[in-house]
């Protein structure tokens, strides 16, 4: 199983690495939008769109890395408290819970949403007119990635609650 969360957490990490990268172009568009905007006077009519897009698809592809590094927003004023243990215990309760339902129904209606998208090759209704398949497509993309990360964060705890050697790296 650790060769299993291992190769998860390796994956997210490259995958988290390479998105990040994201922000160079994002950068360039906004940069060449202010140009246009303020020193041209020749506004774009594809410049905000364009970077909300980016924004959107970093942030969404995103979500597993940030599960992976324990960065997404947390209470953790009860599980500070508690020894490794039963913090493993208490993320087990609430993965199964909260997290693999809600993230889980986030992903399958997702890609449903991305595929129905798809059909119909759906378009932005703006004078820009760009498609939005591909971009609703990084939403189930980046659900699914959250949700994969949150099988590995679950089997790593699995081993910690049982008081595996090894189990929490």
């Amino acid at each position: 199983m650790n060769r299993i969360v291992h190769s998860i957490d390796a994956f997210q990490e490259w995958f988290g690495r390479l998105g990040a990268l994201l922000i160079l172009p994002m950068v360039g568009v906004v940069v060449y939008e202010v140009f246009m905007r303020y020193i041209l006077d020749a506004p774009t009519s594809w410049g905000f769109e364009t970077t909300s897009f980016i924004y959107g698809v970093h942030y969404m592809l995103g979500l597993g890395y940030a599960h992976l590094h324990d960065n997404h927003v947390s209470i953790d004023i009860f599980e500070s408290r508690l020894p490794d243990r039963g913090r493993a215990v208490l993320r087990i309760l609430t993965a199964v819970v909260i997290f693999f339902p809600t993230i889980g129904g986030l992903t399958f209606f997702g890609w449903r949403y991305a595929i129905d998208s798809w059909r119909s090759l759906e378009h932005l209704s703006t004078s820009w007119a760009p498609p939005v398949y591909p971009f609703k497509t990084v939403m189930a993309v980046g659900f699914s990635l959250l949700l994969i990360q949150g099988f590995s964060r679950f089997i790593r705890d699995l081993g910690i609650a049982a008081n595996r050697e090894g189990a929490a790296q």
